[in-house]
C-alpha cells in the first residue's frame, strides 16, 4: 500500500493514528499503576476499576456515538473525541486522590468513544471497495499498537518525570493529533442532517438485526479477556522479580502482538477464508495461551508462561481485526455502520468493564493468579459459540 499514491490510503492511516492517540489514553495507566498504588494508595480492586472506568461512558453511549457521528459527521466526531481526550488528560496530571481520577477516567471514555466508533466508517469511505477489508484489519491494530508504546515507554518516561507528567505527554499527543486530523481529512460530504425519525429507524434497524448483537457479545468476551490479562501483566511481571526495562519489554511485546492477529485476520476474510475459522483459531489460541500463562502446572516455567501470553495476544488479535472487517457485513445497511461499530465498542466496554475487576477479585481471593485461566477460558468457550452464529447468519443474508 502506497499512501504516498493513494490519497485515501494516506487518509486511514492518519484515522489510524489517532486511534493511537486514544489508545495512550487507555494504555497509560496499566505501567502507572505500581506507581499509584506506591504515591496514592490505591489497592488491587480500584486499580481494576480505574483500568475498567474508562469504559463507562461507552458502556451507556456507544450506540448514542454511533448516531451522532452520523449526524454532525465523522470527521468532527472524531475532533471532539480528540479534545475530550486532550482535557481530561492535562486535568487527569492534576489528580491528588483516586475519586478524581476515575471521574477524569470516565471523561475519557467519552473521548475514546467519540474518536474511535466513527473512524471505522471514514476510513471504509475514504479507501476503495477492494482495499477495505484489509485496512479494516489494519484499523484494529490502533488499540495494541497504543498499549505496546505506553507500556514500553511508560516506566522510563515516568521514572524521568512521574506518573503527572506522563498523563501530561499523552494528552500533548492526543493535542497534536487533533490538529493534523484537522489539517490533513477532507471535511464531511454535506448530508441530510436528519430528524428524529432518521436516528430513530438506524436505531430501530440496527438493534432489531441479529447481526449487530453477535458482533457485539463477541467483541465483549474478547475485550474482557484481553485487557484483564494486559492491564495486570505489569503488577504480575513485577511480582515475578521481572522489573524495570525487562518488565516494560516483556509487557509491551505481548501488547503489540496482538497487532500480527488484526492484520492477519483483515488478510485472511479478504482471501475469502470463513470467519468462523477465523474466530475459533483465535479464541482456542487463547484459550490454550491463557492456561500456559496462568495455570499452577506452568509456575515454575517463566519461558513457557511468557510463551502463553504471546499465543493469547498474537492469534487472539484476530478477532477485533476479524470483527471490525466483518463490521459492513453484519451491519443491516450502509447507512447503519456506525451504528453498528458503536453498538460493538459498547459492549467492548462492557467487557472490559466487567473483566479486569473480576480477575482481580478472583487473584485476592485465591492469593495469586492460578484461576485466571478458567475465567478466561470460560470467555473463550461463550466466542467459539457465538462465532458459529455469525458464521451462521452471514450465510443466511447472502441467499
Amino acid at each position: 500500500m502506497n499512501s504516498r499514491a493513494d490519497p485515501g490510503i494516506r487518509i486511514a492511516l492518519i484515522v489510524v493514528l489517532a486511534g493511537v492517540a486514544a489508545a495512550l489514553h487507555i494504555a497509560k495507566l496499566p505501567p502507572a499503576v505500581p506507581v499509584l498504588q506506591r504515591e496514592l494508595g490505591i489497592t488491587l480492586v480500584q486499580a481494576g476499576f480505574l483500568l475498567s472506568l474508562v469504559q463507562l461512558a461507552s458502556m451507556g453511549l456507544g450506540i448514542v456515538a454511533g448516531l451522532t457521528g452520523d449526524g454532525i459527521g465523522l470527521r468532527r466526531s472524531m475532533l471532539i473525541g480528540l479534545a475530550l481526550l486532550t482535557l481530561a488528560g492535562f486535568a487527569g496530571g492534576f489528580a491528588h486522590t483516586v475519586g478524581v481520577l476515575l471521574l477524569l477516567r470516565a471523561v475519557e471514555g467519552l473521548g475514546f468513544l467519540m474518536t474511535t466508533v466513527p473512524a471505522p466508517s471514514l476510513i471504509a469511505r475514504s479507501v476503495k471497495s477492494t482495499q477495505r477489508t484489509r485496512m479494516l484489519g489494519v484499523w484494529g491494530s490502533f488499540m495494541p499498537f497504543g498499549t505496546a508504546l505506553a507500556l514500553l515507554a511508560g516506566p522510563g518516561i515516568m521514572g524521568l518525570i512521574d506518573w503527572n507528567g506522563w498523563w501530561w505527554l499523552i494528552a500533548s499527543v492526543s493535542l497534536a493529533m487533533l490538529f493534523w486530523l484537522a489539517r490533513s481529512v477532507p471535511h464531511d460530504p454535506p448530508h441530510f442532517a436528519g430528524g428524529g425519525p432518521a436516528w430513530r429507524a438506524r436505531l430501530t434497524q440496527t438493534l432489531g438485526a441479529r447481526g449487530p448483537w453477535l458482533a457485539a457479545l463477541t467483541f465483549a468476551v474478547y475485550s474482557a479477556q484481553w485487557l484483564s490479562v494486559i492491564g495486570f501483566l505489569p503488577a504480575l511481571y513485577q511480582a515475578s522479580g521481572w522489573t524495570g526495562t525487562l518488565g516494560a519489554v516483556l509487557t509491551a511485546t505481548v501488547a503489540g502482538a496482538n497487532m500480527i492477529g488484526n492484520i492477519l485476520a483483515g488478510r485472511l476474510l479478504a482471501r475469502g477464508v470463513a470467519p468462523q475459522r477465523v474466530l475459533w483459531g483465535a479464541f482456542g489460541a487463547m484459550a490454550l495461551g491463557a492456561f500456559l500463562a496462568f495455570a499452577s502446572v506452568t509456575e515454575q516455567a517463566p519461558v513457557l508462561r511468557y510463551g502463553g501470553a504471546l499465543l493469547f495476544s498474537a492469534l487472539g488479535g484476530m478477532i477485533p481485526g476479524g470483527l471490525f472487517g466483518l463490521a459492513p457485513r453484519l451491519a443491516p445497511s450502509d447507512q447503519t455502520i456506525s451504528t453498528t461499530m458503536g453498538w460493538i465498542l459498547q459492549w467492548s466496554a462492557i467487557g472490559q468493564f466487567i473483566g479486569p475487576p473480576v480477575v482481580a477479585w478472583v487473584a485476592s481471593q485465591a492469593g495469586n493468579w492460578q484461576w485466571t485461566w478458567v475465567i478466561l477460558g470460560g470467555c473463550s468457550l461463550c466466542g467459539a459459540v457465538l462465532a458459529w452464529a455469525i458464521e451462521r447468519h452471514l450465510k443466511r443474508v447472502a441467499v
